[in-house]
């Protein structure tokens, strides 16, 4: 139910008339948002396509606007071992694995026996069409506190600095022990401001490489676009500066140092799982049926968002080609995301809109392991760009926890996840033919298949569950002498 609807609606207009004077798509696209849930279900195609031509919000940073100004602070004595994460969005209004892993992190060092706090960036949840000013909830308990001011200031440099301002009551209040900012570079440059002020460890954890991410979600986008440039240069400024970088991989590990981090200060947390994941999966027959699945029939799928980078379209053409073969499989793609009405037309284009593809759309993270036990193989079919060369998602890593063997695209962060031939198979991306000769000899591969889900989930359990990654936090925040009494 939403809650304190006068100042969400106003910070919402001051939004609005702010995004009318850069990008009137971004307006028309939080006005979509805003609508009550059943007038923005009939609106869906409409938003997606709002969201995939919509520019990136605010104007693009300078270099001279690295720095957030420090706010103005009175000293504190920290409360040892307690964590305050500056994250862009959080649960319960944004599900995504940048979300999942927040929570999901915060949950595990509670149970380690950290404190952990969360504060989302200055406008969330209202800068996403949500309706709800609660200064503060418990999600799984753990606190997520919001920072929503009546009015948000337009632009990114004036926002950050009023994002700087709110937060900075909040680490008067809270007495966090170290701050611990997560991509993109505006939390991290608001942790520095707060280090500035308070002197507090600040670590800043690596999801992502935004700016690569950034290439790839619209054609005739290049490095030498002063965006890319400035939003590198703004994401290294932070990792360079902070006490400790936290990063999801080697991949990830190795960019991070070139970008002239010594290597001793940059830390890798996996993307992990937490114990449900590792249970026996429920019984997949409710959902096939749902759907209109046979028990026997052989589904490849995959789950996440849709964007141009998943290499969907990959999946799709390799769908076509065994079923030129006439080879029997089901699709079944699961997510939503700007790239879903391109795929659903193309679908068409190729004859599998006749039940051989489904699309589900997005489904609640509590019911997605009901999909898992859904598929015979889970595909990761990313395309060869920088950014899928670098960064480890998170949903195959729940699907091998779950005994569920992946074919991925040979890339080298998903090397580090598929070891070939023994808990998944590693296959060229955007060749649809040698997708569809894998996952060919992978239908009639059942004892392969339940061995390679075996040591998937063996894996998972020994070196990827967010008890480990938790206690790899608590060892850091030590080091960083966050655990002892000042």
């Amino acid at each position: 139910m939403s809650q304190n609807v006068p100042l969400a609606l106003s910070l919402a207009v001051s939004v609005a008339l702010g995004e009318l004077r850069q990008d009137p798509l971004r307006a028309a696209l939080l006005a979509v948002r805003l609508l009550p849930e059943r007038a923005r279900r009939g609106l869906r195609p409409l938003e997606l396509r709002l969201a995939g031509r919509a520019r990136a919000a605010g104007p693009v940073a300078t270099p001279s606007a690295v720095r957030v100004p420090a706010p103005v602070g009175r000293p504190f004595r920290p409360v040892p071992g307690r964590v305050l994460h500056l994250v862009t969005n959080g649960l319960p209004f944004r599900h995504a694995g940048y979300t999942v892993r927040t929570q999901k992190l915060a949950e595990a060092q509670s149970a380690a026996g950290l404190d952990p706090h969360v504060v989302t960036r200055i406008g969330f949840p209202v800068t996403q069409g949500v309706l709800d000013a609660r200064p503060s909830q418990q999600v799984a308990g753990v606190p997520q506190h919001r920072l929503l001011p009546f009015r948000l200031p337009y632009g990114q440099a004036p926002a950050l600095a009023r994002n700087a301002e709110l937060a900075a009551r909040l680490v008067e209040r809270l007495r966090p022990a170290v701050l611990h900012a997560a991509t993109d570079h505006g939390n991290g440059r608001v942790a520095l401001a707060l280090r500035e002020t308070y002197g507090l460890p600040v670590v800043y954890e690596v999801r992502g490489f935004l700016e690569e991410t950034w290439l790839t979600q619209a054609p005739g986008r290049s490095r030498e676009d002063e965006t890319y440039r400035v939003r590198r240069e703004l994401e290294t400024h932070c990792m360079r500066e902070a006490d400790l970088v936290l990063t999801l991989g080697e991949a990830m590990k190795g960019e991070i140092v070139a970008r002239g981090v010594p290597e001793e200060r940059v830390l890798i947390v996996p993307n992990a799982v937490d114990d449900a994941f590792l249970a026996p999966l429920p019984d997949g027959a409710p959902v096939r049926d749902r759907l209109g699945i046979a028990p026997d029939e052989f589904v490849v799928g995959t789950v996440g968002s849709l964007t141009p980078h998943e290499g969907i379209g990959t999946l799709l053409h390799a769908g076509e080609e065994l079923r030129r073969r006439g080879v029997p499989l089901r699709l079944l793609i699961v997510g939503d995301g700007p790239e879903r009405p391109a795929l659903e037309a193309l679908a068409g284009r190729l004859g599998l809109d006749d039940g051989v593809v489904l699309f589900t759309g997005r489904v609640p993270h509590n019911q997605v392991r009901d999909y898992y036990a859904v598929l015979d193989v889970f595909a990761v079919p990313r395309t060869d760009e920088r950014v899928c060369r670098l960064v480890t998602p998170l949903k195959p890593v729940e699907a091998m926890a779950s005994g569920v063997p992946v074919a991925a695209s040979d890339l080298t962060a998903l090397r580090e996840l598929v070891e070939p031939e023994v808990n998944g198979r590693l296959i060229p991306n955007k060749s649809p033919k040698s997708w569809a000769d894998e996952l060919e000899s992978l239908i009639y591969s059942q004892k392969r298949r339940t061995e390679w889900g075996a040591a998937a989930r063996a894996m998972v359990a020994r070196d990827r569950t967010w008890k480990r990654v938790a206690a790899t936090t608590r060892e850091a925040y030590g080091a960083l002498g966050c655990l002892e009494a000042g």
